[in-house]
């Protein structure tokens, strides 16, 4: 495992420590994403490559059992939060604040954003281990959604990451310089869409480090980091290896990127 302090390229923090007394009431609207349909069961959650920065927490791996759930294919879309917007008139904190971190999915969504979208919608954030289980399409202990090697037999790219020179020249191989349409590659063995690559995405749980060694996480605040899971179009093994079922980062949960999205679950 990776011990050095690995850098959180991908997910500037923004820091401004607010609450969001306002969130819409729920069920008030309409969440027009197609659903997976993710079985009960045990996987092993964790880094079990040893692919991992160990200040991310990815180990040690363990079992996890869970109920029978829902998932979105794809990552929330810039058409279905209009429509949240639209009927709410909801405004995001980069709207609020004026700024976002950095430059087809929904982007620029805090995790308090995302948040007012499932009380609209009657959804909510996936755990991690629902959003790890999910990803994983049923190939307990991969590397990836689709299995161990990063590209394809023929040579083609699986997901949307950093080709080049980080963060000199992303030379496009994979055919995305930025984001990608939310239904691009292909989806895992249970239908999901691009889990890793691509956008991050929020998931309910505080960030903790050291969850994974202990088995009562102590108290965080509030507004302490939130997590985030599979990594986005900036990640280069060379400088954030977190485009994998298993990798973690963490962001504040008033802080907005363009590189950082979420989908959706329910029972």
């Amino acid at each position: 495992m990776n011990s050095q302090a690995a850098p959180h390229c991908c997910t500037p923090s923004v820091a401004r420590h607010r609450g969001r007394p306002d969130l819409p009431e729920p069920l008030s609207g309409s969440h027009g994403v197609e659903q997976c349909d993710i079985p009960a069961g045990t996987f092993l959650m964790g880094d079990a490559r040893g692919d991992g920065y160990r200040v991310d927490g990815e180990r040690p791996v363990h079992p996890v059992q869970l109920e029978a759930f829902q998932i979105d294919a794809t990552s929330v879309t810039n058409a279905d939060f209009a429509a949240f917007v639209d009927g709410t008139g909801y405004v995001t904190d980069a709207e609020t604040f004026g700024s976002s971190a950095v430059f087809h999915l929904v982007v620029h969504v805090s995790w308090h954003d995302a948040q007012a979208y499932c009380a609209w919608a009657g959804r909510r954030l996936p755990t991690e281990a629902e959003w790890e289980y999910a990803s994983r399409g049923g190939l307990d202990g991969a590397r990836y959604p689709w299995g161990e090697d990063l590209l394809a037999a023929d040579g083609s790219w699986q997901a949307n990451i950093w080709q080049g020179t980080f963060p000199a020249r992303n030379t496009g191989e994979d055919g995305w310089i930025t984001t990608a349409p939310a239904r691009t590659y292909q989806p895992n063995g249970y239908g999901v869409w691009q889990t890793v690559g691509n956008v991050w995405e929020w998931c309910a749980d505080r960030f903790d480090p050291q969850a994974y060694r202990r088995p009562t996480p102590p108290d965080l605040p509030v507004d302490g980091p939130r997590l985030l899971r599979g990594g986005s179009y900036l990640c280069h093994d060379s400088y954030c290896n977190r485009y994998r079922n298993a990798a973690r980062s963490s962001n504040t949960a008033d802080s907005s990127m363009g590189n950082a999205g979420f989908r959706t679950v329910s029972r």
